[in-house]
């Protein structure tokens, strides 16, 4: 990290900035495992956010650790991993049988199964630089495919007419992270980590406009609109180091008064570095 301050210092300030920004962001589920742990039931949130939240991390570990002087992608990541594993396990705890079963697969498939591919595939077939770039591109790519998430959020402001749904919380933090892993990528000239976030900045801005231009407006009923109840107010940061921070609430049922706060995308952003 010695070399990265002293080489690179706005990118050190930069990715610092990000690290802290991103750690708040994981820290947003605690009200609603609070509750969980509280009420002894999961109340119908889903997993699936968290799960690939910590796929998202053990990524971007895994490409820093080819990289040398990271230091700053590991930090958010491997804290990532703890928070992740943290709530995972409060899940586990308090799902019901099938929700547990559900979730135990995804973890098998996504966290075990498809890591220890792309872990296997990018060892064998290639070594070197040709290993870090093969491996950034996986990293992008997953970045880009989770970036289908807000579309979600956003089409459901605009149907309803209202932003009940999406915290202009969210959605600054989204666009401020975004700036900040960007310019962190720029700096140390890595495009892996600098691209994604171009979307995610964009995604952030449009939210940000939605909300000034709904803000005030009468909701109107959103017809089979909402998916799957993830959390009150829970941003997944997927690609934390300069990626997608993405707020992941989408609900399976009609939401309560209580947790109606953040239904945003799926990822999930997103939860970034």
């Amino acid at each position: 990290m010695g070399g990265l301050s002293l080489q690179h210092p706005w990118a050190f300030a930069f990715g610092l900035l990000g690290n802290v920004i991103s750690f708040m962001t994981y820290l947003a589920p605690l009200p609603t495992f609070y509750r969980i742990y509280k009420n002894k039931s999961t109340q119908g949130f889903q997993s699936v956010p968290y799960v690939v939240a910590l796929f998202s991390a053990m990524l971007w570990i895994y490409y820093a650790l080819l990289k040398s002087d990271e230091c700053l992608l590991i930090t958010i990541n491997s804290a990532g991993c703890f928070i992740e594993t943290i709530y995972i396990v409060v899940y586990l705890t308090y799902a019901p049988k099938q929700a547990k079963l559900f979730t135990a697969k995804i973890l098998l498939l996504l966290n075990v199964g498809v890591f220890g591919l792309i872990l296997l595939l990018t060892l064998l077939l290639s070594e070197g630089e040709k290993r870090v770039v093969m491996l950034g591109w996986v990293c992008v790519g997953f970045s880009v495919t989770v970036f289908v998430a807000p579309l979600s959020v956003i089409r459901l402001v605009v149907r309803t007419q209202s932003v009940e749904f999406m915290p202009f919380s969210l959605s600054l933090s989204l666009t401020l992270s975004a700036v900040v892993w960007f310019l962190y990528g720029l700096l140390i000239k890595d495009k892996y980590v600098a691209l994604p976030n171009i979307l995610g900045f964009a995604f952030g801005v449009i939210q940000m406009v939605l909300y000034a231009i709904y803000r005030n407006a009468t909701s109107r009923p959103a017809t089979k609109e909402v998916d799957v109840r993830v959390s009150d107010n829970h941003v997944v940061n997927i690609t934390k180091h300069g990626a997608v921070e993405l707020s992941t609430n989408y609900p399976v049922e009609p939401p309560q008064p209580a947790m109606k706060e953040g239904i945003i995308h799926k990822a999930t952003h997103a939860e970034q570095v």
